[in-house]
C-alpha cells in the first residue's frame, strides 16, 4: 500500500535506473584512501560487548564519542533500541526496563549520581536486557524455565498456573507452519481461549495471540 500510494503521488523513485550513471560518475571522479579501523566491535552491538567485557568496551568507541555526555547518549540510544526491538517478546518485562532506562537518563540529568556510578548502573541494565532470563530482576519460579513461559507469566499477571497451562495447549495444537495460517492460527486461538474461559480470566485474546507468535519456542 505504501509503494502504490508513492507511486501514486510522484514520490516514488526507482533507483535501479540510476545505478549504470551513478556507478559511471564514482569511478570516473570519487577516490577513496585506504580506510583506518576506528572501532573494532567484533560485529558485536555496544549493549552486547558491555554485557561480555565490561566498561572497557567504551574504550572501543571512536574519540569523537569519548565524551561523557556524548558516550551515555550512546549507551543510551542502543539499550533504547534493543527494547524497541525485544518489546514484542515480552512487552511487560521490557516496558519495566524501559521505565529503569528513563529514570536512570533522570538520575544522570540531575546529577543526582556520579558518571562512575552511571556506568555501572547502565552497565547492570544492559545485562537485564540482553538477558531477561536471568535472575538479575526476576525470581521466577522453578517450572517457568523457559523464555516463552517467564513471557507468559510477566504478562498474564504473574499466574503461574496459567502460564503453564497456555504453554501446555500452544505445544499440543499448533501445527508446523502454524504461524501466518488462519485456519491454524485460529485452532491455537480457541484452545487459549479454552484455558482462559476455564480460568474465568479475560485479558485481550488477540493481544495475547501475537505474544505467542512471537515465541520462539512455538514457532
Amino acid at each position: 500500500m505504501r509503494d502504490e500510494v508513492k507511486i501514486a503521488s510522484g514520490d516514488y523513485i526507482d533507483s535501479k535506473i540510476y545505478e549504470p550513471a551513478m556507478r559511471y560518475l564514482m569511478d570516473t571522479y570519487i577516490r577513496a584512501e585506504p580506510s583506518n579501523l576506528v572501532a573494532d566491535f567484533e560485529e558485536l552491538g555496544l549493549v552486547q560487548l558491555m554485557v561480555n567485557q565490561g566498561l572497557k568496551a567504551l574504550d572501543s568507541l571512536p574519540e569523537g564519542l569519548k565524551d561523557e555526555e556524548a558516550m551515555a547518549e550512546t549507551i543510551e540510544n542502543n539499550i533504547r533500541k534493543i527494547i524497541l526491538d525485544e518489546s514484542p517478546i515480552n512487552p511487560k518485562y521490557y516496558e519495566e526496563m524501559s521505565e529503569l532506562l528513563d529514570a536512570l537518563i533522570a538520575q544522570r540529568h540531575q546529577q543526582a549520581i556520579s558518571y562512575q556510578e552511571y556506568l555501572e548502573q547502565v552497565k547492570q541494565l544492559a545485562r537485564q536486557v540482553i538477558d531477561p532470563t536471568g535472575s538479575a530482576v526476576r525470581n521466577y519460579p522453578p517450572c517457568l524455565n523457559t523464555p516463552a513461559l517467564r513471557s507468559l507469566y510477566d504478562n498474564l499477571g504473574k499466574n503461574e498456573a496459567i502460564a503453564l497451562a497456555i504453554d501446555g495447549v500452544v505445544k499440543t495444537t499448533k501445527k508446523d507452519g502454524w504461524i501466518g495460517n488462519r485456519f491454524k492460527e485460529r485452532e491455537v486461538k480457541n484452545a487459549v481461549d479454552s484455558v482462559l474461559s476455564n480460568a474465568k480470566l479475560d485479558p485481550d485474546l488477540d493481544q495475547l495471540l501475537e505474544l505467542i507468535k512471537q515465541q520462539h519456542d512455538y514457532q
